[in-house]
């Protein structure tokens, strides 16, 4: 791994219910429950599930590109994390689906553990 993506790693997994597991190809996934936040390919490449709209966003303003390997109507987005301003670009998305679990884990059913 890269050092954007060990910084990537590193800080995301400080965050609260945050846990790292081995993903499919050598991935490296962020969960928080059940819910993935995201996964990184190696030092190059950041997959997000995001919500339609933030997509359509983020690849029109050349942040993100399709994921090449999801069904098109889906939420996936890949991020590249080599360039410069693409750590911070990563980790604000990754912040956002971060609030958006715990936010779906504050009501009924939560899978989520608890805080300390």
């Amino acid at each position: 791994m890269g050092s954007a993506t060990v910084d990537i790693v590193e800080e995301v997994a400080s965050w609260p219910q945050v846990e790292l597991e081995e993903g499919r190809f050598g991935s490296t996934r962020f969960l928080v429950g059940r819910r993935e936040l995201g996964h990184l390919h190696g030092s190059s490449t950041l997959d997000v599930p995001l919500p339609k709209r933030l997509k359509a966003e983020l690849i029109a303003r050349g942040d993100a590109v399709a994921h090449p390997f999801a069904p098109a109507e889906s939420g996936w987005v890949r991020i590249g994390v080599e360039q410069p301003g693409a750590r911070e670009r990563a980790l604000a998305i990754l912040r956002g689906r971060h609030e958006h679990a715990l936010s779906l884990g504050s009501r009924g059913g939560s899978r989520l553990k608890p805080t300390a």
